[in-house]
């Protein structure tokens, strides 16, 4: 599959995904849900960024499919917060999102780190 087709399937199950989420209250989904979220969703979105910087072969991303999967990685940001019970208007950047990815090598430290969920103060 090619990025920009990997990209536009991203974006789509993102955005159905936000839909579905949005449709029940607040924090009306388990913790697995969450977590594929985060790792299914973000995580696999900021990965496919990371390989296309850090690859063999620099990948030259579109402006239409850098938007796009910057949005689908958002999305999913807010998928995952609002099951914690969190409404966020998610504008992370991908580049932030990846060097926090490297930096911590979890993308549960990544969406905790950006999110604030859960919260993790005493």
């Amino acid at each position: 599959m090619s990025h920009g087709s990997q990209i536009a399937a991203f974006a789509r199950q993102a955005a159905r995904d936000r839909a579905r989420v949005r449709e029940r209250a607040l924090g009306e989904c388990d913790p697995d849900e969450a977590e594929a979220y985060l790792r299914d969703g973000a995580g696999r979105a900021i990965w496919l960024y990371v390989e296309g910087r850090t690859g063999g072969r620099l990948v030259r991303f579109s402006p239409a499919e850098f938007d796009a999967l910057e949005r689908a990685m958002n999305d999913w940001f807010e998928c995952y917060a609002r099951c914690y019970g969190v409404e966020i208007d998610a504008s992370f950047t991908l580049r932030e999102a990846a060097e926090l990815l490297l930096e911590t090598r979890n993308i549960h430290d990544v969406g905790q780190l950006l999110t604030g969920v859960p919260d993790r103060s005493p």
